[in-house]
């Protein structure tokens, strides 16, 4: 490749690994950031013990593992407004959640039986 030409994979390799299936199903990252004192952040809002009990969830009810669900902890996701945050991908949908039953209803609902939680979505405006 010269100098001009971007770094990319060939049409060839992105055409299959797109035509390929995720190594999961779905994939949720919960916000953990923790911020200087005074600043909003997800940590503030116990996103550690959120993020521990959707990962208890998801294995008890046999939905962790390749080709099913993984969850994993994130920085900053930029949605401190509506924090604490979680986002599930591919379908990039965002939750903004509050107690242990929203974390219940999202792993029954949208992660169990592809259902999103409408009353959870985080608002599309909001930011950092």
């Amino acid at each position: 490749m010269s100098q001009n030409t971007p770094n990319r994979m060939p049409e060839v390799a992105v055409k299959a690994a797109s035509s390929t299936a995720s190594y999961y199903e779905r994939h949720v990252f919960f916000c953990v950031n923790e911020r200087k004192p005074h600043e909003d952040c997800c940590a503030q809002h116990q996103a550690m013990q959120a993020f521990e009990q959707c990962k208890s969830l998801v294995k008890a009810a046999g939905l962790a593992g390749p080709g099913q669900v993984r969850v994993n902890k994130a920085g900053c996701l930029d949605r401190c407004a509506a924090g604490p945050v979680a986002v599930v991908y591919p379908e990039a949908v965002w939750y903004s959640y509050v107690d242990a039953h929203d974390i219940e209803e999202i792993v029954t609902s949208h992660l169990k039986n592809g259902q999103i939680v409408t009353r959870l979505l985080t608002p599309p405006e909001a930011g950092r």
